[in-house]
């Protein structure tokens, strides 16, 4: 009985036929049509970096990991680079690709340890919007003064000793995530005539943190800051930052704690308690520099007992205190969702753990060499398939057809695929995926060989080429689903253990072994069984590659030894009228 496949190979080539229109569709609503390409073809830097405890002791978790992610990407961008692509890879390796020229102080940037810092905070307002077209801004600063109620931002829950049963032994640190402090009012002081610097002023060497006093020139500074601009992040210095989402900006002391004081950061909901809180656990030294430094903030009055957590020069969150809090152990509570209370966990648990990073491998491509290995890899690419053209052409003459049809739906299908996995997953096209897109042109061709030396076996054997197409499909498709399935399997091994640009080769290798799968399935297939319904090939033409010389056999089967017309003999009808 006849198999779905040969009565109807014109479903199979339909429905790949949708799967690319729809794949086209795609593109056009994107308005993708450019694969995105790898540093080694448009230039640019690649840093690989190696993370670990600082200490040694330790694995680096997955948190960790992402942590850093994100604070590399914070410090990149910061920088005024833009597309940068920043991804993990492995359990411990982070990948930054930044396009164009990379300086030498960039690269030791996203290696550079982070760490959290606990600071005071001495000022606080809303920030200036940026100004648009229509507005002019003024040339003269005006005098700092208090914000209204509408601008200033809300206070942040105090932070007090703990009653609740679920911390019997510590105290309580309450705090809205994202809440910003009132603002003081400054001290009275006459507006400067000359713009000033927006660079706090460095305090005496070796003063007590918690004594420091911003002057006059740090708050006339500090009126001009805007959300943006370069901070240096030194624990020994004051520093005017600003929150996640720019709204408001601080002005900060030195740091009077650091994140490595931090034993332990974890979100959670309490006993009997509805609200998801974080709760924190200071090391020994730890609990006593936060007992000296709540101390110090509670004497400070309402609205100047303020607290900054700071990582990266950016405010994370800014509760206040009313009373010294010993034990150690504190809890921030407020109106947290579990998203925001694991974030600002995380990001506690990575300034109390702090993760340093060794520079594996730093690669720089100039965007002339880019061009060239773009270049280099497409001509290598197109000179290896019209090898593998001729070569079918001349040994299967006309079965070389399908050879061209099925790659040239296998480039389509491929380039698609690339091209949208860029816009969805950020897949980037290297130099060594252009290789696997290569290979794969070998992997292809291999499973139509298979193929049609199987039809031709079962030609030989004495059925006829109807038959033999799909016989000999029957037991060809079992070969090459095995042969693609080791080479699926080698490029999945070798994308979980490499690192780096193997890991596109790995991937192109896997995807295009794929797409040789469904072609092979869904056109090879139905269009040599269209063929064979031919007289050019079904009769076997010299041409066709299915002729009885090419195939070794005397005649196809079924088709009868071709003989010469007789030759006209006169006529032994006797003629009208009798013999002559």
């Amino acid at each position: 009985m006849a198999t779905t496949s040969t009565s109807r190979p014109g479903r199979s080539l339909i429905g790949l036929l949708v799967v690319v229109v729809l794949l086209f569709g795609i593109m056009a609503l994107t308005k993708t049509w450019k694969p995105k390409l790898g540093l080694d073809l448009r230039g640019g830097t690649t840093i690989t970096l190696t993370a670990s405890t600082i200490d040694g002791s330790g694995k680096v978790t997955a948190e960790q990991l992402n942590e850093a992610k994100n604070i590399i990407g914070q410090r990149v961008n910061g920088a005024g680079v833009a597309e940068a692509d920043i991804t993990t890879s492995g359990a411990n390796h982070i990948n930054v690709a930044v396009p164009g020229a990379t300086k030498e102080s960039l690269v030791s940037q996203v290696g550079q340890t982070a760490l959290l810092y606990f600071r005071m905070v001495y000022d606080a307002q809303a920030a200036a919007p940026q100004p648009t077209p229509s507005t002019t801004p003024s040339t003269t600063p005006k005098p700092t003064t208090t914000p209204k109620a509408t601008t200033t931002p809300k206070p942040s829950a105090t932070i007090k000793p703990s009653t609740t049963p679920s911390s019997p032994k510590g105290r309580a640190w309450s705090s809205a995530l994202g809440e910003a402090t009132p603002t003081p009012t400054p001290k009275a002081g006459a507006t400067p005539t000359a713009k000033p610097s927006a660079t706090p002023s460095t305090p005496a060497a070796g003063g007590d943190p918690l004594n420091y006093t911003p002057d006059a020139a740090t708050q006339a500074a500090f009126a001009t800051f805007k959300c943006g601009d370069k901070q240096v992040d030194d624990p020994n210095k004051p520093i005017f930052s600003c929150d996640r989402q720019g709204t408001y900006k601080y002005l900060l002391g030195p740091a009077i704690m650091k994140g490595t004081d931090l034993s332990d950061a974890s979100a959670g909901i309490p006993q009997n308690g509805l609200q998801w809180q974080v709760n924190l656990k200071f090391t020994g030294e730890g609990g006593d520099k936060f007992l000296k430094a709540t101390t110090a903030i509670s004497k400070r009055g309402q609205g100047q007992n303020l607290f900054a957590i700071v990582l990266d020069g950016e405010t994370i969150s800014t509760p206040s205190v009313e009373n010294p809090i010993p034990g150690g152990q504190a809890q921030i509570t407020g109106t947290f969702t579990e998203a925001e209370a694991r974030d600002l966990a995380n990001v506690l648990k990575y300034g109390a753990l702090p993760v340093k990073f060794d520079i594996s491998s730093v690669e720089t491509v100039s965007p002339q060499l880019g061009g060239d290995q773009l270049s280099a890899g497409i001509w290598a690419g197109l000179a290896g398939l019209a090898l593998v053209v001729v070569f079918c052409f001349l040994y299967y003459r006309g079965l070389g057809i399908v050879v061209v049809l099925s790659l040239a739906a296998a480039a389509v299908l491929t380039g698609t695929l690339v091209i949208l996995l860029g816009k969805a997953i950020g897949f980037t096209l290297t130099l060594a995926g252009i290789a696997g897109l290569i290979v794969a042109v070998g992997i292809t061709a291999d499973s139509f060989i298979i193929y049609f030396e199987r039809l031709r076996d079962e030609v030989r054997e004495g059925r006829s080429l109807r038959s033999s197409v799909e016989t000999g499909w029957a037991r060809a498709k079992h070969t090459i689903i095995a042969a693609d399935s080791i080479s699926l399997l080698a490029a999945l091994v070798l994308y979980v253990l490499a690192i780096g640009s193997v890991r596109g080769f790995a991937f192109t290798l896997g995807l295009t072994t794929l797409i040789d799968l469904v072609v092979v399935f869904l056109f090879t297939k139905p269009v040599v069984t269209l063929l064979a319904r031919t007289d050019f090939f079904g009769h076997g033409h010299k041409l066709s590659g299915l002729d009885p010389e090419h195939l070794g056999v005397e005649r196809l089967p079924g088709q009868t030894k071709p003989t010469a017309r007789p030759r006209k003999t006169p006529s032994t009808r006797k003629p009208v009228g009798g013999e002559v």
